[in-house]
């Protein structure tokens, strides 16, 4: 049970088969409540509704509390999720859906028990639902043409706030995906939103970049600070740095490095282990609107120190992505500790687990935990030279998560409730076949790039409907319609190495210690150039 629970008068339960049981047994509906850690909503929630005596009395008498922090229990989280944070769910006893809402103050929370407890005495069962994400067996597949890219710069286009950066004219969210996807494509585009990001998400005193805006204008600012979101921003600004030489893009990201280093580092009790990154922390607009001086003597937000697999993996790709491009020590020391560090701890025969604590650990084989280490994993191995057990993870996911069609379930279907169900989400399978093209090569194996490609096409019968927010997804069809390979004769770290990291494009496998003295391009699978010193491979690199 979370930290918070007991700020409540709820007598609450873990997610389990005791807490279905006892459903069924009493016959009463479960109420789910889906916490994280880092929402000042789910804080509110504690102290003002569950903690009232008479509705936590009416819960425990005519319910069955369960309490689950959706962070460590992101299955149960992508089935049930109102929407956001705090998520208030009512359930059947075999987890059908009766009715659910975010936030509810005292007022709007006793409105909803008393609805939802006519609907059970009268319905009863019949009156569950399933979603309808649960209820396909998979996406609509297509083939893979230059549509897919072609179609999601026009949405780049249509979507441009020009006014303010950023794509949309309403809530601003950072998408550093979108932002990577266009800074080879709408270069303009990129750097404005970069600009905005920098300007207005980042915490200049503490570091870190906030979640999101709720002004179209970047104002008012979701403070809390979660380390994939702040990872993959830390890579995005790595990359405008590589693309623009822009100095303001370095700093911001070696700000990120700072803040992932030091609030967001975990020390590990494990003598084999020396650390990784913590999960998140939580927003506070009180302490964010303090200045620097003030915010000494203030309570800091509360970190949430779980190691969790895929947003170490984020971590380490980010952290080697910077490193690539600056030599910086500290970003390859940080990596390489938080990559053995879940290899040690959270990877076993290619199964990944999402977190592991003394008293508890997380669901293992979840898709999004094995594409996001293997990633991580790649982009080391084209670093640092070392994949630790990538292909373990590889081979692990293949054989037991990708159905015939070539789609990638988010996990294995053996849990209570809707999370017997699989689901096939569109960002995860993007993120593993982007990791399956890397591995392809690095490994010199194309059964990898034959299944990237049959997760991207299990989508592209839906891709004339995906917008900017996806923007992932083209980029990783146009890398299997033309993908792009630079071998490196010497071995990682060697100057050949390091400036084939600087000078190819982020979309660019670049494959360390194949031995020789030359580095070879190579473009959808034909010779382009070779190089034997850095000067003559930016010249490869240019005319190509």
């Amino acid at each position: 049970m979370d930290d918070f629970a007991a700020e409540t008068n709820v007598e609450w339960r873990e997610w389990g088969a005791s807490a279905f049981e006892a459903a069924r047994d009493a016959g009463n509906p479960i109420l789910l409540a889906l916490t994280v850690p880092w929402s000042p909503e789910c804080r509110e929630m504690d102290r003002k509704t569950y903690a009232e005596p008479r509705i936590a009395a009416n819960i425990n008498d005519g319910f069955v509390p369960v309490r689950v922090d959706a962070d460590r229990h992101p299955d149960v989280r992508e089935r049930y999720t109102m929407g956001g944070f705090p998520s208030t769910v009512f359930l059947t006893p075999d987890g059908t859906v009766l009715s659910g809402a975010t936030y509810l103050g005292p007022g709007g929370f006793r409105g909803i028990l008393d609805s939802v407890r006519e609907t059970w005495d009268t319905q009863g069962e019949s009156a569950g639902s399933i979603p309808r994400s649960l209820q396909t067996d998979a996406p609509p597949g297509g083939e893979v043409t230059s549509r897919i890219e072609e179609a999601m710069v026009e949405q780049l286009l249509a979507a441009y706030d020009e006014e303010h950066g950023g794509w949309g004219t309403d809530v601003k969210f950072p998408l550093p995906r979108t932002v990577e996807f266009a800074l080879v494509r709408a270069r303009d585009q990129a750097t404005r939103t970069l600009e905005a990001i920098r300007t207005q998400l980042r915490d200049t005193y503490d570091g870190g970049f906030y979640r999101y805006a709720t002004g179209r204008t970047w104002s008012d600012a979701r403070t809390e600070r979660l380390l994939d979101e702040n990872a993959a921003l830390l890579r995005a600004f790595a990359h405008g740095y590589r693309y623009t030489g822009e100095a303001a893009y370095r700093e911001t990201a070696e700000d990120a490095l700072e803040y992932l280093t030091t609030t967001l580092w975990t020390d590990t009790d494990d003598e084999s282990t020396s650390g990784a990154f913590a999960g998140s922390q939580a927003g506070d607009d009180q302490y964010h609107v303090l200045g620097g001086s003030d915010r000494a003597s203030a309570e800091v937000p509360h970190v949430d120190e779980t190691v969790f697999a895929d947003r170490n993996g984020l971590a380490i790709d980010a952290l080697c992505t910077y490193a690539a491009y600056t030599d910086d020590q500290r970003a390859r020391r940080y990596a390489e500790r938080a990559r053995d560090t879940v290899c040690t701890t959270l990877v076993e025969d290619g199964a990944v687990t999402h977190y592991r604590t003394d008293e508890a650990s997380g669901p293992t084989g979840l898709l999004l935990d094995q594409a996001r280490v293997l990633q991580g994993l790649t982009t080391s191995w084209q670093v640092l030279g070392e994949g630790g057990p990538a292909v373990d993870i590889a081979d692990w996911t293949l054989d037991t998560l990708q159905a015939e069609s070539g789609a990638f379930r988010d996990g294995p279907a053996d849990g209570l409730g809707l999370c017997s169900r699989s689901q096939y989400p569109l960002d995860a399978t993007v993120e593993l076949a982007d990791a399956l093209l890397d591995l392809a090569v690095l490994a010199d194996d194309e059964r990898y790039r034959e299944a990237a490609h049959d997760a991207i096409s299990s989508f592209a019968g839906a891709a004339d409907r995906m917008g900017v927010e996806v923007a992932h997804y083209a980029a990783v069809s146009a890398r299997l319609r033309s993908p792009s390979a630079l071998r490196v004769g010497p071995g990682a770290g060697s100057d050949l190495h390091r400036a084939a990291l600087r000078l190819a494009d982020h979309e660019t496998v670049v494959v360390p210690d194949t031995g020789g003295d030359e580095a070879m391009l190579t473009v959808a699978g034909e010779h382009v150039g070779t190089a034997e010193t850095p000067v003559d491979l930016e010249s490869v690199l240019t005319d190509t």
